[in-house]
């Protein structure tokens, strides 16, 4: 298996600055190459051909931490509408990834 994709929300991207993650949220604006979701707060993603979301969608980004960060997409998964979601659940993952790094993608913190 390749690189660790660690799953993050908003408030985890300064952690993880021109790394690969994953990111679940809702998409709440499309514009072009760019798109918002919202993952336990505002992400601005940078999509690639390949990425074929929709909005009020969840979706599921592998992307890669930009300096300003956003993410530039290099894999996605639309999951249907995002009411079909249970993010309290998706942020209770996040959160245990996150206390019990070295389970999930080891960690010497």
């Amino acid at each position: 298996m390749g690189e660790a994709t660690p799953r993050i929300t908003a408030q985890y991207l300064e952690n993880f600055s021109h790394q690969t993650v994953r990111i679940l949220g809702k998409v709440t604006s499309l514009r072009g190459e760019q798109a918002s979701m919202d993952a336990g707060g505002n992400v601005a993603i940078m999509l690639n051909r390949d990425a074929h979301i929709q909005l009020n969608h969840a979706v599921e980004i592998v992307g890669k931490v930009q300096n300003d960060l956003s993410v530039r997409v290099l894999a996605s998964t639309d999951l249907g509408p995002a009411t079909a979601i249970d993010f309290n659940a998706v942020e209770a993952v996040v959160d245990a990834t996150h206390r019990y790094k070295e389970i999930f993608y080891g960690g010497d913190d």
